[in-house]
């Protein structure tokens, strides 16, 4: 099949690419600006914003698959939720069905409601319904909080942790993740490709391992080789005071939005296991393999 993929240069992106070719796929991705890129690809350029720029690229693709999404907006640049979510998906939507490209997979998020308290659900949410309203065959994925190599979240905490072993928990610490590895994300596209049953479905991913937010420090330090770290409590009245103020900072390491996400947890089932049918990569050996003695 060829494959048209935006969203496709990030962290996910490149996972899926390298799974869409292990499996004798082509892919044209949709960028900003053409860069060298490993593998054969065909690079568009264009901006999901603008459907004009991008919309002919569609033609002759029998698929798209939309992996854009921000963890955070900065309005003066014109990044916003409501952009990067809810408009680049209607542009790809309408991308699609003017190509005749009637496959669709769609990456949402776990936590995406209608009633949802953070703006990055509440627009992932939107987006999903806007996937639903299409005449396209769709697939939804709502992923957990995604590890890998190149991920930001990991990466971050193990950076902070290699300038002191001090890091500050927010609240109780004792909300819960269950993170899942990028290439098993990127399988499960892969494979819903080839299944027809994943058609107008909606599948929450998470990994077998379900830990607290303490408990994923600690879990960060051993794959680095080090102790656990020192975990002073910061109470959370004071962190909803100052973040509100201090976000506008674009270098502050989180926002309100972030903040409610952690709080409300990111876990779920493992009902997706029994439609893919494949273990995924635990989490103590996947963080092991890209922070062991950083």
């Amino acid at each position: 099949m060829k494959i048209f993929v935006a969203g496709g240069t990030g962290f996910v992106g490149k996972h899926l690419i390298e799974e869409l070719q292990r499996r004798g796929h082509s892919v044209r991705l949709l960028v900003h600006s053409r860069s060298a890129l490993s593998g054969e690809i065909e690079q568009i350029s264009g901006d999901i914003n603008t459907l004009e720029t991008f919309a002919k690229s569609v033609k002759g693709c029998d698929a798209v698959i939309n992996l854009i999404g921000i963890i955070r907006e900065f309005p003066s640049h014109g990044i916003t939720f409501e952009k990067m979510h809810v408009l680049a998906t209607a542009n790809l939507l309408d991308a699609a069905a003017r190509a005749g490209a009637n496959r669709y997979l769609q990456m949402s998020a776990l936590g995406s409601r209608p009633a949802a308290v953070s703006s990055y659900h509440k627009t992932k949410w939107e987006a999903e319904a806007t996937v639903r309203r299409s005449a396209l065959q769709w697939t939804i994925f709502r992923p957990s909080l995604i590890f890998g190599p190149r991920d930001a979240f990991i990466n971050m905490l193990a950076a902070q942790l290699r300038l002191a072993p001090v890091m500050p928990v927010i609240g109780t610490g004792k909300y819960r993740l269950q993170p899942i590895h990028a290439d098993d994300v990127a399988r499960c596209f892969s494979q819903a490709l080839e299944m027809p049953e994943t058609i107008g479905q909606t599948y929450e991913l998470c990994g077998n391992d379900r830990v607290s937010y303490e408990q994923l420090l600690d879990l960060i330090a051993a794959a680095m080789g080090r102790r656990s770290p020192i975990k002073p409590h910061v109470p959370l009245g004071l962190m909803k005071f100052l973040i509100p103020i201090l976000q506008k900072i674009p270098q502050f390491p989180i926002t309100m939005d972030q903040l409610q996400m952690l709080l409300e947890e990111s876990i779920c089932g493992n009902e997706w296991q029994k439609i893919f049918r494949f273990e995924p990569r635990g989490l103590r050996d996947g963080i092991a393999e890209y922070l062991k003695n950083t």
